[in-house]
């Protein structure tokens, strides 16, 4: 049996992270709980100090992890020992349909907020590798 999980950004800009993840990954921003219009009005109504805000993205197809987005006061410091690896690719017809719609995604994630960082293409493989808006690596292939 496997264990439902989400994965948890550490981040100073929760709106930023959540909206370029949202389009990095085709997903949706998480949805308020009833009876709220903002995850800010249900914050306010809990009486949760805005530091201390939080913001997740979900997939709408409801198959993927869910993105989950806490606030920290300090900065990245390292390389991730983690990342994603966003494969816009599999259901390409070619190795050059591949490769376009990876490129094509590449410029819309920049378009978000993300920043290219460097195009690998070797015997193991060919992926951009990719910075999203606070300099958390990712890739995508």
């Amino acid at each position: 049996m496997s264990y439902p999980f989400q994965v948890t950004f550490d981040c100073h800009d929760i709106e930023t992270m959540t909206r370029f993840w949202a389009v990095a990954l085709s997903y949706s921003l998480q949805e308020p709980p009833d009876g709220f219009s903002s995850w800010a009005e249900f914050a306010m109504h809990q009486s949760i100090p805005e530091e201390l805000w939080r913001g997740a993205v979900i997939d709408p197809a409801g198959k993927g992890p869910r993105l989950f987005f806490q606030p920290v006061p300090e900065g990245k410091t390292a390389k991730n020992r983690v990342h994603l690896d966003i494969n816009v690719s599999e259901s390409a017809e070619s190795k050059e349909d591949g490769r376009r719609l990876a490129l094509a995604h590449a410029d819309r994630c920049v378009d978000a907020g993300a920043t290219r960082a460097t195009v690998f293409d070797g015997d193991d493989g060919w992926h951009i590798s990719m910075l999203d808006p606070e300099g958390n690596e990712f890739c995508i292939q």
